[in-house]
This record gives C-alpha cells, sequence and structure tokens, in this order.
C-alpha cells in the first residue's frame, strides 16, 4: 500500500534532485560526449548514476565488462538515488542506480532489480555494544536516547551519523526504522556511505549506517533485535534492515545497456556482487 506523506517527501526530494540535475545532468551528458569513439559507436558507450551505496558495485561490475569487451566504456556517477532515478528520467543517464524502491510517481519507469542489500548499523570496533533492538535504534536517531550510558555502556553523548535527504539508504533506514518518526536534525549529515564509514571509523562514540556491502574492518556492524546482517540472514530475512539495489531506465535496456544488465544477472555477474558482501536476487 501506497503512503502519501512518504511520497510527498520523495517528490520534494526529487525537485530538490533537479538542483542536481542541472549541473550534475550537464557533466554526464559532457562525459558521455567526451567518449572516445565515434558516431558510429556511440552504442559502446553508457553512463550509470545515482545511488552511492550501488555506485562502488556498479564500478567493479563495469570494470569486468570492460576488460571482457574493450569496445565498451562504462562511465559510474555518484549523486545518489533520487538524483540517478531524475537522471534516467531526463535521459542523462542511461541507467539510474537506487538503494530504495520507487514510490508511485517513479513506477513509469522500467525496474531491474540487481541484488539484496543490507543496512548495518556501525560502531567503532572499540565500542563494546553487540546488539540493540529496533526500539532502541529508532529512540536513539530520534534523539530520545542521547547518550551511550542509557544503552548500558560508559556514559557519553551518542555521536549519530546519518546519510541526507534523497539518499537512497536514508530513504530505506527510515522506512524500515524510523516508521512514521523523524531522523534528530542534531545528527551529522554525510552524502555518502563511504563518509559514514570514515567518521564512525575515527570516533570511539559514533553510530551511523551504511550497506552491509561496504563494512569492513574499519567498523563493526551490531546485531539488530539479536540477528546479525549475515548474507545468510539477510538472505533468509531473518535481519530485517534489507532492501533492494535497484536499475531504472526510461524504456527497457537496448544495445549495450541490455548486455551489462544481462552480464550482472548472469551466474558470473551474481557470483560477483556476492563476493562482494551482497545478496544474488536468485
Amino acid at each position: 500500500m501506497s503512503n502519501p506523506a512518504k511520497e510527498d517527501k520523495a517528490k520534494a526530494r526529487l525537485g530538490r534532485a533537479g538542483v542536481w540535475g542541472f549541473w550534475g545532468i550537464l557533466t554526464l551528458m559532457l562525459v558521455a560526449g567526451g567518449c572516445q569513439f565515434g558516431a558510429s559507436d556511440a552504442h559502446h558507450s553508457l553512463v550509470i548514476a545515482g545511488s552511492t551505496s550501488v555506485q562502488p558495485f556498479a564500478e567493479k561490475l563495469a570494470e569486468i565488462f570492460m576488460h571482457q569487451h574493450p569496445k565498451a566504456l562504462i562511465n559510474v556517477q555518484g549523486g545518489g538515488s533520487s538524483a540517478g532515478i531524475y537522471a534516467a528520467r531526463q535521459g542523462a543517464a542511461d541507467l539510474g542506480a537506487s538503494s530504495r524502491e520507487l514510490v508511485a510517481a517513479e513506477k513509469d519507469l522500467v525496474e531491474i532489480p540487481i541484488a539484496y542489500d543490507g543496512i548495518a548499523v556501525i560502531v567503532h570496533p572499540s565500542n563494546p555494544i553487540t546488539d540493540l533492538t529496533l526500539e532502541q535504534l529508532r529512540r536513539v536517531f530520534q534523539g530520545r536516547l542521547q547518550d551511550w550510558g542509557a544503552l548500558g555502556l560508559k556514559p557519553h553523548p551518542i555521536h549519530l551519523i546519518t546519510r541526507e535527504e534523497g539518499s537512497g539508504t536514508r530513504e530505506a533506514f527510515e522506512h524500515l526504522v524510523m516508521g512514521q518518526a523523524e531522523i534528530t536534525p542534531a545528527a551529522l549529515v554525510q552524502d555518502s556511505n563511504g563518509s559514514v564509514r570514515e567518521l564512525v571509523a575515527g570516533d570511539p562514540y559514533s553510530l551511523g549506517y551504511i550497506s552491509v556491502g561496504l563494512v569492513d574492518g574499519r567498523v563493526k556492524a551490531v546485531a539488530i533485535d539479536g540477528i546479525s546482517p549475515t548474507p545468510e540472514n539477510i538472505k533468509n530475512r531473518t535481519y530485517e534492515l534489507v532492501r533492494r539495489f535497484l536499475l531504472v531506465s526510461r524504456t527497457p535496456p537496448a544495445g549495450l545497456g541490455k548486455a551489462f544488465v544481462e552480464f550482472i544477472l548472469s551466474p558470473q555477474g551474481q557470483n560477483i556482487l556476492e563476493a562482494e558482501g551482497l545478496v544474488g536476487m536468485k
């Protein structure tokens, strides 16, 4: 069932993505136009833009695909899920990358699920906490629990880190964790999963959330309601903070776009994504 309030918020974000749209789409068009191919080879270039969660995985896939197809040129850009969806709708990107579900106003786009991803709640490795309840997590990000002492640790203010408006990761976190509650404006806002990870890695009192596929030894993912965000728990849905990674386009992909999508959904492509920490679609 659609949620009008959430859809209105998403539309507002899409409008803000229009600010990105002028400069970002112009950049994408210049990048696409500057590819080292003649007019007869235009179908050998592909532009993908959007989610910074999807971006590193798309870059990995593109690198392998281009090695196998030397005439192909795939340019992968970030910008956020809403910006990617906007770019695909405007034709500035061949494929938009999204780490959130499409809202009703976006359902006219072609939607291609490529993998499942968990949202990991992360802390500094020195933080002794290993588990949070979903209710505790919601209360913390509401700003109602502001000190680690309230969670059984040595008293110290919690340094909250969140993603920016328009981020697919934030949209999914709001849907899966916050419900109708708002994230406190006191949280420090970052524009990529990588930035959130770097800040948490450098701050023993921080708390943030990123794609499970981007968790490494610099941060620690905590369990939610006793369930850790392992690939198996994501696959069988016992870990509840799970979202899909999508590619979107105005029309069904053709040419290089179709070939690249088929590669992503092939056993090889899905194995690559799983080796990088995601869960395949099949």
